[in-house]
């Protein structure tokens, strides 16, 4: 007995082509599939190391608001007849902040009392005015909690015998009191 074997029969040209066009395309889906993990897994690389500090940076912490009770104060103009009603905003980075300064709100208010009282009308009025006294008003606020707000003060001479030391660097810590904000400004 011989064994036959049923001769191959001959494959059709377009089933050549349709398992050419196949292969291709799995072999396409499979380098796209290598390359999206490829480039995935090299973000998170990334991330990992912190080599993509500008993601990292671009979440913002809300400041908290402070209002303050509005506060009338006489002005320093001629006859002492002009007064001002300001309202005041502080922001601050947080919460903790907040309440560190209802702690020295008295002696805040005060403060800012007698640093309003010694501006005229005329300067008020003027937009420069009110930032000085945003400006003077911080470094109020920031005084207490330990944060000095630089101010340019002039220094001194110094004189052949003195011998000036360099002052002593520490570490400056961000003010958490970021802003003065005006709520209201009243002048009459």
């Amino acid at each position: 007995m011989s064994a036959t074997t049923p001769a191959a029969a001959p494959v059709p040209a377009k089933s050549k082509k349709l398992i050419v066009i196949g292969a291709v395309l799995v072999l396409l889906v499979l380098v796209g599939a290598g390359a999206a993990w490829f480039l995935a897994s090299r973000s998170h690389a990334e991330e990992d190391d912190g080599s993509a500090p500008e993601r990292k940076e671009a979440v913002k912490v809300v400041p908290t608001f402070l209002p303050m009770e509005n506060m009338v104060v006489n002005l320093a103009d001629p006859g002492g007849d002009r007064f001002a009603q300001i309202g005041i905003t502080l922001e601050v980075a947080d919460a903790k902040t907040a309440e560190q300064i209802k702690q020295y709100l008295p002696s805040i208010r005060s403060g800012i009392l007698l640093l309003t009282s010694q501006r005229t009308s005329e300067e008020l009025l003027q937009r420069e005015g009110k930032e000085k006294l945003a400006s003077d008003i911080l470094r109020e606020v920031s005084r207490p909690l330990g944060y000095p707000v630089s101010s340019a003060k002039p220094r001194r001479e110094v004189q052949d015998d003195d011998v000036e030391e360099p002052a002593p660097r520490r570490k400056v810590e961000k003010n958490p009191v970021q802003r003065v904000l005006f709520s209201s400004f009243i002048i009459q």
